[in-house]
């Protein structure tokens, strides 16, 4: 298998391929972000909805090395032209001014490789506060929740656990995102206002909160059409 980096590479050449092209004015959802819950099932749904959407997924993992590695980030930033990296400055100078934040070098670097990403466009991001770095308008903000006994019955299941295991990986790793959130964005994970959909897959399958998402971003995408030509 691929290391990240090497993925990132992979990513970064595909980037610099493109540039120069003409591209259609966006008038859809150019992003996506995924906040979930612990053994919610998240995960599989930014899978299924980037391969449903043919848009570049980017997990949890991939972003926190990004931001890691000065190395990698500069690499990411190196895809943008001046105007992209002035557009990221500026969404960036906003969020801290609007949230009163004090980012620290992991923060600078997570704040212009998620910006830089959602630049580029077409993209599901998975965790790491997304919803909170990229602008509102040009990304839909997604919760995945399940009730916590479905939570961690599929956690035990996943990784073949007991359920008292399951429990304590989901209530741990609640609250380091939590904790994470907070710190970095002065912000509750859990408050829907965060977010333009929240999904409970206690309720729905995989499947079915794909299909919910896409039926968003149409709605989305049918508003903006009708807007675009009042």
């Amino acid at each position: 298998m691929k290391s990240i980096q090497q993925i990132i590479e992979d990513q970064a050449r595909k980037w610099q391929m493109l540039q120069g092209r003409e591209r259609k004015p966006v008038i859809s959802i150019s992003n996506i972000t995924i906040s979930r819950e612990p053994g919610s099932g998240g995960r599989l749904v930014a899978e299924g909805l980037a391969d449903k959407l043919s848009y570049d997924l980017f997990h949890q993992e991939m972003i926190n090395e990004m931001a890691q590695s000065a190395k990698i980030s500069t690499r990411i930033l190196e895809t943008l032209d001046e105007k992209g990296l002035s557009i990221i400055e500026d969404w960036i100078a906003s969020l801290v001014h609007q949230r009163h934040l004090w980012p620290d070098q992991y923060l600078q670097h997570l704040m212009k490789v998620v910006g830089a990403l959602g630049k580029h466009g077409r993209a599901v991001l998975v965790g790491r506060g997304a919803n909170f770095i990229l602008p509102q308008d040009q990304t839909l903000r997604v919760r995945v929740v399940a009730p916590q006994k479905t939570r961690i019955a599929n956690v035990a299941g996943n990784f073949k656990v007991s359920l008292e295991d399951a429990k304590m990986r989901v209530l741990q790793t609640e609250a380091d995102r939590k904790a994470f959130i907070r710190k970095y964005f002065h912000a509750d994970i859990a408050a829907p206002i965060n977010y333009d959909l929240v999904i409970n897959t206690g309720q729905l399958t995989i499947e079915a909160a794909v299909e919910a998402i896409q039926s968003c971003i149409d709605a989305q995408m049918r508003h903006r059409t009708q807007k675009a030509a009042a």
